[in-house]
C-alpha cells in the first residue's frame, strides 16, 4: 500500500474497515488511486474510499458486510 493511502485510512481511523475488505476490492481500490497521474486526482479518490469505508459500502457503492 502506497505511503500516502496507508497515512490517510490510519489518520481518519479506517484502516481496519480497509483490511476488513476482501483482497479483489482492496487491490482495486489501490490500483484506482495509483492510475491517478496528478496528486489531487488521487487525493479526491482517496476521499473517495473513504466516504464509501464510512458509510460501509463495498467497492460498487452497495452495502457491505463482513462474513462472521
Amino acid at each position: 500500500m502506497p505511503r500516502e493511502t496507508g497515512a490517510a485510512l490510519d489518520g481518519q481511523g479506517l484502516r481496519g474497515a480497509f483490511d476488513a475488505r476482501p483482497p479483489r476490492p482492496r487491490h482495486d481500490w489501490l490500483g484506482w488511486i495509483a492510475t491517478a497521474k496528478k496528486p489531487g486526482t488521487r487525493a479526491r479518490r482517496r476521499a473517495s474510499i473513504s466516504a464509501d469505508l464510512e458509510a460501509g459500502h463495498g467497492d460498487t457503492g452497495v452495502d457491505w458486510h463482513p462474513k462472521r
